[in-house]
């Protein structure tokens, strides 16, 4: 499902594999938590998660370290075989989000790293409807991502969610729970599925 043309993360000139782990271990040897996604998925109560756009496995891995029963899936062959590297024993799938079948549902999907401004523009309503058929009723879609002119914007979020059944239950700033403002240059948004739909 292509409609608008190649991919934008997959098309750009973006620090990927190691050189993007390499990126958040700088981060993390500076004194700042790289981990903010993980905290925020963790504090849900929630038993298992799909990592939607899961790169090299920052979040899976570490949910998973928590003792979560983790999937992870990402278009990108580079960050997948890093992850794989990481964490061979949780499940990473190479799949495009609006199109990929895991045969199961979770209780909650967790969609970080700006993974919405980077798909192919024009899919991402199919993202969100496939994205919610992989969530059971009452289940949990948490993304963020960075909020600029030029790429999806918050509105259109919402619309294209209410269309799969993602009810908005709240939104922050940031992974740590900040105050929302509406002229912000990120947010954080928590829809919850209020009906499943078939993953056929």
């Amino acid at each position: 499902m292509n409609p608008d043309g190649a991919n934008p993360w997959l098309a750009g000139a973006a620090s990927r594999g190691t050189d993007y782990d390499r990126r958040f271990e700088q981060i993390a040897a500076s004194g700042h938590n790289v981990h903010g996604e993980a905290d925020f998925v963790g504090s849900l109560e929630v038993d298992s998660v799909l990592d939607a756009g899961c790169g090299t496995g920052r979040v899976a891995i570490e949910l998973a370290r928590r003792g979560l029963d983790v999937v992870g899936v990402d278009i990108d062959p580079e960050m997948l075989d890093e992850a794989r590297k990481k964490a061979p024993l949780i499940p990473w799938f190479r799949a495009d989000l609006a199109e990929v079948d895991l045969g199961r549902r979770f209780e909650a999907v967790v969609v970080a790293g700006n993974v919405m401004i980077f798909l192919t523009r024009g899919t991402e309503g199919a993202v969100l409807a496939n994205l919610g058929r992989h969530l059971h009723e009452g289940g949990l879609l948490v993304s963020g991502f960075s909020l600029t002119p030029d790429r999806l914007e918050l509105d259109e979020y919402d619309r294209l969610a209410a269309a799969a059944n993602l009810t908005l239950v709240e939104r922050w700033a940031t992974w740590d729970r900040r105050t929302f403002e509406p002229d912000g240059d990120y947010a954080v948004s928590m829809h919850r599925l209020a009906a499943p739909t078939s993953l056929a």
